[in-house]
């Protein structure tokens, strides 16, 4: 598919993009005067996108994995006719611009991802491969032209494979078969302190080929008709994901190419003399009229592409009227009616239910109702209760790989048309935390299901019993942390993360909990904190916990008032963020500023609960590792009793008199 305008629209996208770094005085050269052909066979000869419409629900999927290489990305956006203006580029890298240092989801029209840490991108693109594919199977009936029909592309280095994070994720593609993910492996020999030999000296091709990727190489990053026989091929293997490895030159054409000083520095001094090698005027962002014009014939290929997908769905929606009406509810993220139906009859009291059971009861309910859930754990479904039940082909197997498990829930929910959720035990979520803080920057639908939250796991001992956990997640602005005291909280919980549009921790117990008084819990868990069992006038005292800690605050109120302290008011609190959200009004009728005295508690780290109780108050928490004991002893031994509480309160009762 040789034209005799692709090196001069080579050359474009390469001085676009060094343009863009030099005026910033601030970025990364290197990998787009290295990786620009790649990247122009593949998104000018291959990829199926519509720059007039980037949300084409059908469109090829692009990451660029490693994200300091993000002026290639803008410079691929502006000249293929994205909504991305020449001022964009212009004001790379400076405060409100469309073009930050790393590409971010939601402010530039065509990011598929924010792409900062190195191999989350290639992690994510596993992902929407296997959303692909999943909704292929929900929504192309058999024996039609497919509605949901494309590929998921990336662009990765050296650091993306470096990271482990990539290891896992590409260990389940090859397993998976995902054969329309492609990744274009930009194999420069560089890093940021010098050649990969010093640091990588693995055989790539055989690592992955032992994951069952299908491996093949380019010798010429240069060579275009190379780079295209390639890419085609790897089109061609329906079974296998794809590596293709491109040996290209980091800085090509600058005299610092091949070398790590053209890493992560504009040109400088050594930006003439590249402009002499491309034979390129000396003009900043000098754009040839005929390199832009080739460009942009993007902009009609796109729209026609787009056409013909929507005639594809138009001749569908009369045989198929209620599959192709819940495609666009599921990919506008529109619930269907009634999809909690069933939930009030858990709410019924009942015996004692450890809230990780409760929601796999949730689970289950919601899930026949809910047909874009879909998610698995980290080879714990058994313990953390997230198997659905008798519909095999929404349950994922991730394997023992939780970094990769929540970065590929990202993927999913970057996607569109799914609700992904995953789960582990609380400890691990530190394996989990880039890809959690991925979700919440960019506010992806993502649900974690978090189980065995506290000491109380007992046995398994102080590696597996969660202390900082929860001040973990807590700091982490955007996650909603959500732990419920019992099965109606736990309801209410799930009903709140599934609602809200942003990503959702749900904490959760191993041990049995009782069942509090339904009413107020199921308005009161969606604004984070609520009174659960109130006092005649003022309090004196105000016990606030979360989980399992409510029914210990519970019972140190019944304590108390043996000893005829009557005036006790115990607060549930699930979520800090829902009731930091809340009116300064229901924070102080729940609270009560003036009046008594504040005491918490909670099975974890202590940080954060002074917000809550004040100069004046106590916290009863856990601020040093546990140990290998039953969890009972645990709780016992670490101060959870309500002797402990019962002291602790009346200490402070006497010092604030």
């Amino acid at each position: 598919m040789n034209n005799s305008l692709d090196p001069l629209c080579v050359t474009t996208l390469r001085m676009l993009a060094v343009d863009t770094v030099e005026k910033a005085k601030s970025g990364h050269p290197g990998m787009p005067l290295g990786a620009a052909p790649m990247a122009y066979v593949l998104w000018h000869r291959i990829m199926r996108h519509n720059p007039g419409n980037p949300l084409w629900p059908d469109r090829d999927r692009f990451i660029l994995s490693p994200g300091h290489g993000s002026a290639l990305l803008y410079g691929l956006l502006h000249l293929s006719g994205y909504d991305l203006p020449l001022e964009a580029l212009q004001h790379f890298r400076q405060r409100d611009s469309l073009t930050p240092g790393h590409p971010e989801y939601g402010l530039t029209p065509g990011v598929e991802a924010t792409t900062g840490p190195l191999g989350q991108g290639f992690a994510m693109g596993v992902g929407m491969a296997m959303a692909e594919r999943q909704l292929a199977k929900q929504f192309n009936p058999p024996d039609c032209p497919p509605l949901i029909d494309h590929y998921t592309y990336a662009i990765v280095s050296d650091g993306d494979l470096m990271e482990g994070i990539s290891a896992e994720a590409a260990s389940l593609a090859g397993h998976l078969g995902l054969g329309k993910l492609i990744y274009l492996y930009d194999d420069n020999h560089i890093s940021i302190e010098g050649d990969t030999n010093l640091a990588f000296t693995e055989d790539v091709a055989a690592r992955f080929a032992a994951c069952h990727w299908q491996v093949i190489r380019v010798a010429d990053g240069e060579n275009l008709e190379h780079i295209e026989a390639a890419i085609r091929q790897a089109q061609a293997d329906t079974q296998h994901p794809s590596l293709i490895l491109v040996r290209t030159h980091i800085g090509f054409g600058s005299p610092r190419a091949d070398s790590a000083a053209v890493h992560g520095a504009p040109l400088g001094e050594a930006m003439a003399a590249t402009r002499q090698f491309f034979q390129w005027p000396e003009t900043p962002f000098h754009l040839p009229p005929e390199a832009v014009q080739h460009w942009r014939t993007l902009v009609a290929r796109g729209q026609a592409l787009e056409s013909a997908w929507k005639a594809r769905w138009e001749s569908l929606r009369e045989p198929f009227p209620e599959k192709m009406a819940r495609f666009q509810a599921q990919t506008a993220a529109l619930l269907p009616d009634h999809w909690d139906q069933g939930l009030s009859a858990l709410e019924m009291p009942g015996k004692a239910t450890a809230t990780r059971v409760a929601s796999g009861m949730v689970l289950n309910a919601i899930a026949p109702h809910l047909p874009a859930l879909w998610g698995g754990s980290a080879d714990l479904a058994p313990s953390n209760n997230t198997w659905l039940r008798g519909d095999d082909a929404r349950n994922i197997h991730f394997g023992v790989r939780e970094h990769a498990m929540a970065a590929i829930c990202n993927g999913i929910a970057l996607h569109k048309g799914l609700l992904p959720f995953c789960g582990t035990f609380l400890v691990f979520s530190d394996y989990m935390r880039g890809a959690i803080r991925l979700s919440a920057l960019m506010e992806l639908h993502v649900i974690y299901i978090l189980t065995h939250d506290s000491i109380a796991v007992g046995e398994d001992g102080p590696t597996h019993q969660p202390v900082e956990h929860l001040a973990s997640l807590r700091l982490i602005p955007n996650l909603v942390v959500l732990r419920p005291a019992d099965v109606v909280e736990t309801v209410a919980a799930w009903r709140l993360a599934v609602l809200l549009q942003r990503p959702v921790a749900l904490i959760l117990s191993r041990q049995n909990l009782p069942v509090l008084p339904a009413e107020p819990a199921r308005t009161g868990v969606a604004r984070g904190a609520y009174i659960l069992a109130d006092c005649e006038g003022a309090p004196q005292l105000t016990l606030l916990a979360s989980g399992a800690e409510v029914h210990l605050a519970l019972a140190t109120r019944a304590a108390l008032a043996e000893r005829s302290v009557g005036r006790v008011r115990v607060v549930s609190m699930p979520s800090w963020e829902l009731f930091a959200e809340q009116s300064i009004d229901y924070q102080r009728a729940v609270l009560s500023p003036d009046a008594g005295v504040r005491l918490a508690v909670e099975a974890g780290s202590s940080m954060g609960w002074h917000r809550w109780v004040g100069e004046r108050g106590a916290i009863v928490a856990q601020d040093h590792f546990g140990a290998s004991a039953p969890g009972e002893q645990m709780l016992e031994f670490c101060g959870f009793s309500v002797k402990n509480m019962v002291e602790t309160a009346m200490k402070l009762l006497a010092a604030n008199p």
